[in-house]
């Protein structure tokens, strides 16, 4: 019997990590040396689970990487940007926010923290699960949280947008696309066992993303998503789509560009260039040829 090596992969539970995944689970993609197993987690836990090299592969916000640089390498594939939306701040309506006001976020290390902690440097942070940070405004525990994932297609008729998070980018950054999710794989793992880790975790994305109707209505059938089939298309047009079968220098520049910014503003120890932590497809070629 052939031993097959098993890849734990990560993600979190929101819409476009699991279709992004799903090729796989279905069996449309396989590999002839790894099987792959997965986990949901939300993106706090994640993070954390990251920072302690859980997981072989894992679903980041691309602002904690170069806290894990020296024990993960970036993959190219599976990833969110925004482009003209984002997270939004949102507070109840009538709300006036003081410059201390108590605000709830997903994750120390997402990116949307980071943006925020920029932009308003003396509010109150607690960290919450993304899936409790409307209640929480609405219930009074906070005066604004910031929502994200399928949350912010809709929400309570209590609440308004405060501010948009992508302005906040635009501000710091230009008009450039936003970085919000990525993958990391473990550097541990042989180079040709990683080189085929990413190769199947993008044909994934390929073949989900050239399939998508059809995928999204198992998906729906099993139960898997939160929102109804029309928010389900609005949401993976906007975080599951071509740009995120593999990342092309305008996303990569972005990505630079999201490190340059954590730096300057103290939150990295050093400024990166993303192009120096990607798997180097290469080494197959060379080996092979």
């Amino acid at each position: 019997m052939k031993h097959f090596k098993q890849i734990d992969v990560a993600h979190s539970p929101d819409a476009d990590d699991i279709f992004m995944y799903m090729a796989i689970k279905f069996g449309w993609v396989d590999s002839q040396t790894l099987r792959f197993t997965n986990t949901a987690l939300d993106i706090q836990t994640l993070n954390e689970e990251a920072l302690k090299g859980t997981f072989s592969a894992t679903a980041i916000s691309f602002a904690l990487y170069p806290f894990i640089r020296d024990e993960y390498a970036l993959l190219r594939t599976a990833v969110s940007f925004g482009n003209g939306y984002g997270p939004k701040l949102v507070k109840k309506k009538g709300a006036i926010l003081k410059r201390n006001f108590k605000v709830a976020l997903s994750g120390a290390h997402t990116t949307n923290a980071m943006l925020f902690k920029i932009a308003y440097p003396n509010a109150k942070i607690v960290y919450k699960n993304f899936l409790d940070i409307e209640s929480a405004v609405i219930g009074g525990e906070v005066d604004a949280g910031v929502l994200i994932h399928e949350s912010i297609l809709e929400f309570s008729d209590e609440l308004c947008v405060e501010r948009e998070l992508w302005d906040i980018w635009c501000e710091l950054a230009g008009e450039m696309p936003l970085p919000l999710g990525g993958m990391a794989l473990r550097r541990s793992l042989p180079l040709t066992d990683a080189i085929e880790t990413e190769r199947v975790l993008t044909e994934a994305v390929r073949v989900a993303t050239s399939h998508k109707p059809f995928l999204s209505h198992m998906l729906m059938e099993r139960n898997m998503i939160r929102v109804d089939k029309h928010k389900l298309k609005t949401y993976l047009n906007m975080y599951a789509n071509e740009n995120s079968i593999s990342m092309d220098k305008i996303a990569i520049s972005s990505l630079n560009k999201l490190y340059e910014i954590g730096y300057k503003h103290g939150f990295y120890d050093a400024l990166i260039d993303a192009n120096d932590y990607f798997i180097p497809t290469e080494y197959n070629q060379t080996r092979f040829s």
